[in-house]
């Protein structure tokens, strides 16, 4: 897992933020530099956040 502020996201990415004031993980379905589309994958509606405004992101690779 990587811990990266201001970090390019990617549709499919999957990643864990602060969402509500809780520590959440999240798909991402879109990006661009200025807004992210997530799927809060907790049966919630996807949401859209300015991308300045997602604040710390913890992104998941696989390292194989």
């Amino acid at each position: 897992m990587n811990t990266t502020v201001g970090i390019r996201l990617h549709a499919g990415d999957v990643i864990e933020v602060d969402i509500e004031g809780d520590s959440a993980t999240a798909l991402v379905l879109l990006a661009t530099h200025e807004f992210v589309i997530l799927d809060p994958c907790d049966g919630r509606t996807p949401i859209v956040i300015r991308a300045e405004d997602l604040g710390p992101v913890r992104v998941f690779h696989d390292d194989l």
